[in-house]
């Protein structure tokens, strides 16, 4: 499974990964999740904590920054259809809550890093966590993906 990425980091100031770290995240979600054989494409801009609450607050409601959102292209399947490479969407991740997660719950940051993307990449390949079925097969996925990087279960201490 091959991938491109349209990668910005509009974030000083705190460590962030390499994008061929990112690129190979998401490759490594698209083999797992099996949603497509055709090359793929997903945007990702780290954010700072303004920018995140921001964006969570005009597409979900909630007045907070967050971990990662995730915006699915709104291509319709006629033109998805004749494209080579499929656009799936983009990915805001708040550089800011990711490393304060990771050192909250113990976690490299690396690892931490890898999971919001994963996560991500699920969601655009239409993966939620919206009822307790969805959220167990997601997750399950997330740690066969993980595992595949050589990381931890990311849920092993996380109480739901």
């Amino acid at each position: 499974m091959t991938a491109t990425l349209d990668f910005e980091n509009a974030c000083v100031g705190i460590a962030v990964p390499l994008e061929e770290d990112f690129l190979r995240w998401i490759e490594c979600a698209q083999r797992h999740a099996r949603a497509t054989q055709k090359p793929v494409n997903i945007g990702i801009r780290i954010v700072d904590t303004a920018e995140s609450t921001q964006l969570n607050k005009d597409y979900r409601g909630k007045d907070y920054a967050t971990n990662v959102l995730s915006f699915i292209s709104d291509i319709p399947d006629a033109i998805l259809a004749d494209l080579e490479e499929l656009p799936l969407g983009d990915l805001a991740i708040c550089a800011d809550v990711v490393a304060r997660e990771a050192a909250e719950q113990g976690k490299p940051a690396a690892a931490h890093w890898a999971h919001m993307v994963v996560h991500g990449t699920l969601h655009l390949n239409g993966y939620d966590h919206e009822d307790d079925d969805d959220a167990e097969a997601m997750e399950a996925l997330e740690r066969r993906i993980l595992s595949a990087l050589g990381i931890a279960d990311p849920y092993l201490n996380d109480e739901h």
